[in-house]
Order: structure tokens, then C-alpha cells, then sequence
């Protein structure tokens, strides 16, 4: 199959120039082909980022990422450090390696697209710039150089709007639909969509019925023709965003705890801050122990103890004690029995000169319920 997709590696975004190699992956097959097996991952690489194949399946994320796509939406990511935990959101798709093996590639959020260097040797000027921010498309085919073959590749450019990453496409993949929302294309219409510039359509009716006009452009991120929206003013809110989000992520209860993964009992109950037992974890010597856990919503930090920590933290005081038993159990503190208002938490003797007086005036004796007889 021909290889097409270019990916700008984020560790060389920091040099003068762009000199990545030339990342490609196989044309995404529109049949119900799958370009990789389950069988092919590296499944310890990928739990080690706290990516499980259940938790794949469960998402709906597994399936595409074997057909050869980019997951659609931010995979949360968390990376073990030994000292630090580091987690992230990221787009993630399969690569093949020149020795056959199938590993994840992690396609980090940036600040913003790299436009200030050269993209496999092509510069962008003041107006590929502003088309990027603003539409998230260049919106004209360059010739992009392969650095291993030297070979010229027309292509157009776009933005991951999700990550800012900077995403080729060779014109050879473009495939042009034969009509937008009802409206049939002409040649000279889906020229214009092949040579990555914008075309205004009128007349196009909506999933509601109610017709409509806008501008189309081919995305080379997402492979079909899209809606344009200016994204210039509101990219810098978008990116807060996604920061926020980053930051509500890193304040989310982890799944596993020392390598033990929590039952969805346990972790609905850890994630709520309450504290749950984890028995049998396995510390470095390979010793079992038990143990447990409450997460801090605040701070993000998971807080461990053992059992006589908990049970000497939770262990009621004495004046604890005495409160439950005359607010619960109906028990009589001796010295508050003859106070007549409700005790306050923790009270164990009267608190004023009123209530002293009550405590010191003796009952007065209980009168004969036996009926009088004349």
C-alpha cells in the first residue's frame, strides 16, 4: 500500500529547522479492512501509558486505531517517572516500525502550530499563516521533500485542531465527493477542492431541511471536504480550554494503585474521596500486604495507610463517644443529665451559669400514676 500522511515529530520542533524523516502511514483502507491486529501491540508499552485493550474497547477507540486512524478524540495519558506521575491528553494512532512491530504514536497537544520553521522544506509566508490559524487549512498544494528519497511530493497542509499538530496530505489521496449536502459538484468545483483552496457553496440543505450557504475546504487531517469556521478568534480560548482540561485530568482519581488495578466498586467510592480497602499488594521484595486508599480532589494525590494507620485515625474520642451515646442511643451523660436544652457536639458538662443550675437542681420526685381511692 502507498504511505502518505505526514507528522511532524514533536521533539524536533525546538531546532532551526524541521529535518524530520518522512513519517508516513498507509492509506487508510475504505473497506472493512483492518491494517493491523490486536495480536500486533505492544500491550505493555501501552499499559505503561495507562492504556489497557479493555479500556480501548470500552471507548470505542480500539477498532478505528486498527483500521489506521487517529483516535477522534483526547486519550488521557500517564506515564510512570518512578518519583512523578506525568499524565497528558493526546490523539493516538498505530505506526509500523522498519522491524514489523506495531507501536503507539502519542501526538501531544502544543501552544500553537510550528509555523516559524520549515515543514519538509517548505516555508510558510504571512499568508499560509493566516489561513492556518484561522481556518485550520493552508488552502494551496506545495511541493513537500522527502528526506530519505529527495523525492517532491505536491500535497496540502492543515491543523489537528485538536492537538495544533501540523498534518500532510498528498494530492494522489484526495477524493473529492460528488455532492455537499445536495448540491451536485462540477469539474471546475471539485478542481478547486483538489488544489486545497476554499469554495462557497449556496443553496445546500441541512439535516434539518432548512437550506443554507457556507464555504467547503478539503481537510487533510480529517480526509474529507468540511465546513469552515474561523477559528482566529476563538483559538486562544480553545487552547485555555484545552488546558483546563489537561489540568481536570491531572485531578482525576487514578484506575490502578501500585500496580493493582481498583475494581469499579472500589474506584467509583476511591474517585468520590472515600477511603477503600486494597488487599494484597505486592511491595518490592515481592511481600503481600494490605493496605488503604483515599484520593485528595484538591491535590490530586492518592493517600495511603496501613491498617492500624486507618483504625487509630478513624478511632472515635471519648467525648465522641459520649456524644453519640446521649444524641444517639439515648444514653445520660451524669454530668449533664438534669439539662434540659439539646447538648451541643462534644459537650460533656453544662456551659453557663443557667445550665449549671438545672444540672444542680435535683429531680423532683416522680407522682403516683395509681388511681385514688376514696
Amino acid at each position: 500500500m502507498e504511505k502518505h500522511e505526514v507528522k511532524n515529530e514533536p521533539e524536533q520542533e525546538q531546532k532551526q529547522e524541521n529535518k524530520n524523516d518522512m513519517t508516513k502511514t498507509e492509506t487508510t483502507p475504505e473497506t472493512s479492512e483492518y491494517r493491523f491486529q490486536p495480536e500486533q501491540i505492544d500491550w505493555e508499552t501501552m499499559n505503561n501509558l495507562g492504556l489497557s485493550k479493555e479500556y480501548l474497547e470500552k471507548k470505542n477507540l480500539l477498532d478505528p486505531l486498527l483500521r489506521g486512524y487517529k483516535t477522534n478524540e483526547l486519550v488521557p495519558i500517564s506515564v510512570n517517572l518512578g518519583g512523578a506521575v506525568v499524565r497528558t491528553d493526546a490523539r493516538l494512532s498505530l505506526q509500523s516500525t522498519p522491524e514489523g512491530d506495531v507501536v503507539a504514536a502519542v501526538h501531544g497537544i502544543r501552544r500553537e502550530p510550528n509555523l516559524n520553521f520549515e515543514f519538509f522544506g517548505h516555508k510558510f509566508s504571512d499568508e499560509d499563516e493566516q489561513n492556518l490559524r484561522q481556518t485550520g487549512n493552508m488552502g494551496r498544494v506545495v511541493d513537500l521533500i522527502n528526506s530519505k528519497t529527495g523525492e517532491l511530493m505536491p500535497s496540502i497542509i492543515s491543523v489537528d485542531r485538536l492537538t495544533n499538530e501540523l498534518i500532510a496530505l498528498k494530492t494522489d489521496f484526495i477524493k473529492i465527493p460528488d455532492e455537499v449536502k445536495g448540491i451536485k459538484l462540477n469539474d471546475e468545483q471539485k478542481q478547486t477542492l483538489v488544489e486545497g483552496k476554499p469554495l462557497f457553496i449556496e443553496g445546500m440543505i441541512s439535516t434539518k431541511g432548512t437550506p443554507f450557504d457556507a464555504n467547503v475546504q478539503f481537510n487533510a487531517d480529517k480526509r474529507y471536504v468540511e465546513f469552515l469556521f474561523d477559528r482566529s478568534n476563538n483559538n486562544r480560548q480553545t487552547q485555555n480550554s484545552q488546558q483546563d482540561n489537561q489540568q481536570s485530568r491531572s485531578q482525576e482519581a487514578p484506575k490502578t494503585f501500585r500496580g493493582k488495578e481498583l475494581e469499579d466498586e472500589q474506584y467509583n467510592k476511591f474517585k468520590d474521596g472515600q477511603t477503600v480497602y486494597i488487599p494484597n499488594l505486592v511491595d518490592k521484595k515481592g511481600q503481600t500486604y494490605n493496605g488503604y486508599i483515599t484520593f485528595n480532589k484538591e491535590t490530586g494525590k492518592t493517600n495511603f495507610e496501613f491498617p492500624n494507620q486507618y483504625k487509630e485515625r478513624i478511632k472515635p474520642t471519648e467525648a465522641h463517644k459520649t456524644q453519640i451515646a446521649v444524641n444517639s442511643e439515648g444514653k445520660t451523660n451524669e454530668a449533664t443529665k438534669n439539662i434540659k436544652e439539646p447538648l451541643q457536639k462534644g459537650q460533656q458538662r453544662p456551659k453557663n451559669e443557667k445550665q449549671q443550675e438545672q444540672q444542680n437542681k435535683p429531680n423532683a420526685p416522680a407522682k403516683s400514676k395509681g388511681r385514688k381511692v376514696s
